[in-house]
C-alpha cells in the first residue's frame, strides 16, 4: 500500500508561564492511501493536537511529519497554508460555513484560493454538490438549511479540490442520531470512492465506521488496531436531515 502519512517521534509542548504541558509525547503513526482511520481519546488526550498537526494547522515541537513525501514539520506558515488547501479537506463539528454565501458559493470557495478558473469552479461545485445529494439546495444560505444539510455542504466543500485526505473533526457532534447515520453513510461512500479519511471523535459508535482505530491517552498512543467489523451502511444518500 502507498504510504501517505509518516509521523516519527512527534512531540508537542505548550507553555503556560513556567509550566510545560506535553500534549503529544513520542507519537509514531503511519497512514496509507485510502485508509479510513478514527482517532479517539478522552478530553486532554492529545487527539485534537494531533489532528491540528496532521491538518497543517499547527506545527510540532519535535519529531517529523511527512505528508505525501513532503516534510511538513519544517515548513513556514505560507507553505503550510498551500499544503492545507491542496492536500486536506476539512469537515468540522460546527460546519464553518460563511453565512452570507449560498451553499454553492461556500463549496466553490477553496477553488478560489487554489486559483481555479470560474468555469472550473462552477463545473466542479455542481459535481460535488450532486454527489452529496444537495443539488436542490445549492442556492440556499446556511440559515435556510438543516444541520444535516449544512454538514453535507461542508463535506462537498472538503471534497472540491480533490484532496489527499478528508480530515473530519467530530463531524456528527451537532447532529441528531438519524442525521448522524446519514452523514456517516456519506463518509462510507467517500471512502469507497478512494479517499483517505481521518476521523477524530470521542463517540465509539461513530469510530466503529472506521477500518482502523487509534486511541490516545495523555499524549501517547494507547492502542492502534484494525477494526475487524466496521459498520457498513447501505442507505442511499438523502438530501434531508
Amino acid at each position: 500500500m502507498e504510504n501517505m502519512i509518516s509521523i516519527r517521534n512527534l512531540e508537542k509542548n505548550y507553555y503556560m508561564g513556567t509550566i510545560v504541558v506535553r500534549a503529544l509525547r513520542s507519537v509514531f503513526v503511519d497512514i496509507n492511501k485510502n485508509e479510513y482511520v478514527a482517532i479517539m481519546g478522552p478530553s486532554g488526550s492529545g487527539k485534537s493536537t494531533l489532528m491540528n498537526i496532521i491538518g497543517c494547522l499547527d506545527t510540532p515541537t519535535g519529531g517529523q511529519y511527512v505528508l505525501n513525501n513532503t516534510d511538513v514539520s519544517k515548513l513556514e506558515d505560507n507553505q503550510l497554508a498551500e499544503i492545507r488547501n491542496k492536500e486536506i479537506g476539512f469537515v468540522f463539528q460546527t460546519f464553518n460555513l460563511l453565512p452570507r454565501y449560498t451553499a454553492f458559493e461556500n463549496v466553490m470557495l477553496p477553488m478560489v484560493y487554489a486559483g481555479k478558473s470560474k468555469t472550473e469552479r462552477i463545473s466542479r461545485a455542481e459535481e460535488v454538490i450532486e454527489s452529496v445529494g444537495l443539488t436542490d439546495r445549492a442556492s440556499h444560505r446556511p440559515n435556510e438549511l438543516s444541520g444535516g444539510q449544512k454538514q453535507r455542504v461542508a463535506v462537498a466543500r472538503a471534497l472540491v479540490n480533490n484532496p489527499s485526505i478528508i480530515l473530519a473533526d467530530e463531524p456528527t457532534g451537532n447532529l441528531d442520531s438519524k442525521t448522524s447515520v446519514d452523514i456517516m453513510n456519506l463518509f462510507d461512500d467517500i471512502h469507497r470512492g478512494g479517499n483517505t479519511i481521518i476521523l477524530v471523535t470521542h463517540e465509539e459508535d461513530i469510530a466503529r465506521h472506521a477500518h482502523r482505530i487509534i486511541r490516545l491517552r495523555d499524549g501517547e498512543i494507547e492502542s492502534d488496531r484494525i477494526n475487524e467489523n466496521p459498520v457498513q451502511l447501505t442507505v442511499p444518500v438523502q438530501a434531508g436531515g
